[in-house]
């Protein structure tokens, strides 16, 4: 199978192409309207009004929308307006531009590829802004595919990609993510990382994606009081808006309580090995996510909690995928598998 082209779901957050037009569809259970702006309606905020669903969503299908548009959703509650960026968009013209429209038809030129086995691994921690960098631009996706033989001959098999979610500015180690499902704009975006990992394939080398749940942002977060809402001057509907919220990046991190927050983490963890063939994830700091402060007193059980389902639910549907925790607490519950109240890492 060369080339991969899911079914359309128009219940999907996001944007989602269909056969005609793009259905647009979004979270936000406190605003009073919603509607969807781009290239494809002149940016008037009349013209494409969104309905309002169940469970806080908002959508509608615009039938001249295509591939490659660019948009924001503008949100009005209680008689402010703002312009956001998808939670879910898969690309962005950059930190505070627009989201983009993207398709998800890569040809992977039929990748099949199983990572080695753990105990035979040997990962080289890869930074691809600063790791095959030409002139003055900052590296690529596609700068780096041009190191990949050295790698090989080096005895590297497995590389592990620092954070690729797009960022503040272009210049970053990855650990402050402003938009967790956008891959990296000047990387070179989501083709850039597919091509990245299918040529890594080809070279005998496993690719592990570094993911950031325990906060996100703080620059540049369009996520903040995403749809105007929110309590103790605090995030709104993604974070907690009390003591939980603090961690050592700002009051930035998620709800692991919340349902849509869940799932939102869940769904973007499942995105890096199903959607980029990646080999497995390295969670950053999971400490903050099952504690505030990194004190195991103040512990955060949904933190914990999410982490074992989205763990067992990618050892049950993608078996051989490796799962790493920075965690530096010698805790072997981290682990444990969840049958023996583990959260099922690697």
């Amino acid at each position: 199978m060369s080339a991969v082209a899911h079914s359309p779901n128009v219940a999907a957050l996001g944007a989602i192409p269909l056969d005609r037009g793009v259905s647009f569809r979004v979270w936000a259970p406190h605003a009073d309207s919603v509607a969807v702006v781009g290239s494809f309606n002149h940016w008037d905020d009349q013209a494409h009004r969104c309905q309002r669903q169940d469970q806080g969503c908002w959508s509608v299908i615009v039938d001249d929308a295509k591939i490659g548009d660019e948009y924001k959703f503008v949100i009005t509650r209680q008689k402010q307006r703002f312009e956001r960026i998808d939670p879910r968009a898969r690309a962005v013209t950059n930190s505070v531009g627009n989201a983009v429209v993207v398709a998800n038809d890569f040809d992977w030129q039929g990748d099949q590829f199983h990572m080695p086995p753990w105990n035979e691994t040997v990962i080289y921690e890869m930074h691809i802004g600063t790791f095959h960098r030409t002139g003055e631009s900052v590296g690529s996706f596609d700068t780096a595919i041009e190191r990949l033989p050295y790698l090989r001959d080096l005895g590297i098999n497995a590389v592990e990609l620092m954070p690729l979610a797009e960022f503040a500015g272009d210049y970053s180690w990855g650990y402050n993510p402003a938009h967790p499902y956008a891959v990296e704009t000047a990387y070179g975006g989501p083709d850039g990382l597919k091509r990245f990992i299918r040529a890594s394939h080809q070279h005998g080398i496993a690719v592990i994606v570094d993911v950031v749940y325990n906060h996100f942002g703080p620059s540049d977060l369009s996520l903040w009081q995403f749809d105007g809402w929110s309590e103790n001057d605090k995030g709104g509907i993604y974070f907690y808006n009390d003591w939980r919220s603090a961690t050592p990046w700002g009051d930035t991190r998620p709800d692991y309580g919340r349902r849509e927050v869940r799932e939102y983490i869940f769904d973007n963890a499942l995105m890096w090995l199903e959607d980029y063939h990646a080999d497995g994830l390295r969670y950053d700091m999971t400490l903050y996510m099952r504690s505030v402060d990194g004190d195991e007193s103040k512990v955060i059980p949904d933190g914990f909690s999410l982490a074992q389902q989205i763990n067992s639910e990618i050892h049950n549907r993608f078996p051989g995928k490796i799962l790493i925790a920075e965690d530096l607490r010698n805790n072997n519950s981290i682990t444990l598998d969840g049958e023996h109240g583990g959260a099922h890492f690697s």
